[in-house]
């Protein structure tokens, strides 16, 4: 069924509003982030824009969903093409460097005093079974280490997956080490020392398979 005239109008709107609320984050970080001064940049009065945002954290909500619905649909994509751990990790590390506002969003430090809806959560444990998924092609019949052992009783955030502990553990060393060298690039810790980050990944990712 086609969208109304109307559900057209309010979907260009709230693009727009989200729009130059990136601008916002980009410039002053997410919490400087002012309802009132989006609706000056977009024409309309503060209580107008309540219309199509009640609050500001419902603003930050959609901003997040979104943010996390991009970086699913790039790590899916990946995998339906083929790709394997080290690929998706140049995927997502891709889709991080594109805009490292939207990555600081959802992977870096919590905004202070907002609590996001557990569907924000749904859409990115779709990025965590695309990880389980791949390690348990890679994941071999070594002897289990303690933290596997800890994994068989505590896999309630692999969403039922049925992958064994092994390949859980590869799937959270897999983010850990690769989300650690993301992060520390992004925010610029790695200004001056002169190295290239990918193949950083590439050998973290190499000793991990070595394990």
């Amino acid at each position: 069924m086609s969208e109304s005239p109307r559900e057209r109008y309010r979907a260009q709107v709230r693009a727009e509003i989200k729009r130059h609320a990136w601008e916002q984050i980009a410039a002053a970080g997410v919490a400087a982030l002012s309802l009132n001064a989006i609706a000056k940049q977009v024409g309309m009065s503060g209580p107008a824009l309540y219309r199509y945002f009640a609050s500001r954290d419902e603003l930050i909500t959609a901003l997040i969903r979104d943010a996390y619905r991009s970086v699913a649909d790039t790590v899916r994509a990946a995998r339906d093409a083929g790709a394997g751990l080290l690929e998706l990790a140049h995927a997502i590390g891709g889709w991080a460097r594109s805009d490292r506002q939207r990555y600081f969003l959802i992977y870096g430090t919590p905004v202070p005093g907002y609590h996001a809806p557990d569907d924000t959560t749904a859409i990115s444990a779709e990025v965590m079974a695309v990880l389980i998924e791949a390690c348990a092609e890679e994941t071999g019949d070594e002897p289990p280490t303690p933290f596997d052992t800890h994994l068989e009783t505590h896999r309630e955030w692999a969403g039922g997956h049925p992958a064994p502990a092994a390949a859980l553990h590869r799937a959270l060393s897999f983010w850990t080490r690769l989300h650690g060298v993301l992060s520390l690039e992004l925010a610029g810790q790695f200004a001056g020392m002169e190295f290239d980050p990918d193949l950083l990944i590439t050998e973290e990712l190499a000793a991990l398979r070595r394990r």
